[in-house]
């Protein structure tokens, strides 16, 4: 979404959709309007920007963004129809639109909806990369700029999200235990790249309309388990993080947040 925000002009708008906290920081766009929606407030109250609302139900007059966020929002929303139809009115003609959703064929998606049952809120599979960006278009009337396919961390597995007593279907994977989280995300990651399968992939980022500069459509497989942050693989060794250690296992440091991480290098992939 980065390529995005970095090339809003001074006093844009932009509409951070299902965000509760907010999907990306402020200073990322210090010169633009940002409002911050979802349907529930967050614990720490009504920050700056926030507006509670419903996403099928914007209340917002029409054409008044230059931009939207999706961050990992449409695949919870219960009238996907009209949301797409509400993000289309509120939008400007030259508007740029970022979505970010999980594929619900990986094992990834599977395994979370599998975790957290009727809390996790995935009410709509996708399962076609093509046939969202088709539907976003037909709504919207914003044509695909870029499409990137998302690698998983199996971040949420971590301990933090649950409460002092836990699922046997979380203790049957790993109960939050982080050394077990970066093992799993290794080992899925390892597999895809001997067996061309697709266990650690998450899902889809899809830019429409004018994103300003070019996007990276080369797929990020280090995955942070800690902070769900993505790096490449060529920046990783650039900037000196990766290092050796447990025989020939190779790992990193995440620079976002400090969590430890194995490492494997970034593979070309093949989105459906």
């Amino acid at each position: 979404m980065h390529e995005i925000l970095r090339n809003l002009r001074a006093g844009a708008r932009v509409l951070d959709l299902g965000a509760l906290t907010g999907s990306f920081p402020v200073d990322c766009c210090p010169w633009a309007l940002v409002i911050r929606l979802d349907l529930e407030s967050p614990a720490s109250g009504h920050p700056d920007g926030f507006v509670r609302a419903d996403a099928s139900c914007l209340p917002f007059p029409d054409h008044c963004f230059d931009a939207v966020i999706a961050n990992h929002s449409l695949e919870h929303v219960r009238e996907l129809h009209n949301t797409l139809k509400e993000i289309a009115r509120v939008s400007r003609p030259d508007a740029s639109l970022y979505v970010a959703v999980p594929d619900a064929s990986t094992f990834s998606d599977r395994l979370f909806r599998w975790i957290y049952q009727a809390d996790s809120g995935h009410v709509n599979p996708f399962r076609s990369a093509a046939e969202l960006a088709d539907e976003i278009t037909r709504a919207t009337g914003l044509k695909l700029s870029a499409l990137r396919e998302l690698y998983s961390s199996f971040e949420y597995l971590n301990r933090y999200y649950f409460g002092p007593r836990t699922s046997w279907r979380l203790r049957l994977a790993g109960n939050g235990n982080r050394t077990f989280i970066v093992f799993l995300s290794y080992t899925m990651r390892l597999l895809d790249r001997i067996f061309h399968t697709r266990t650690s992939h998450y899902g889809w980022a899809l830019y429409f309309g004018h994103v300003g500069e070019p996007v990276e459509t080369e797929a990020w497989s280090n995955v942070c388990v800690g902070c769900g942050a993505a790096h490449s693989a060529p920046l990783l060794r650039e900037i000196k993080l990766v290092r050796r250690r447990f025989f020939f296992f190779q790992y990193y440091l995440c620079p976002e947040c400090g969590s430890m991480n194995l490492f494997t290098p970034d593979s070309e992939t093949v989105s459906s």
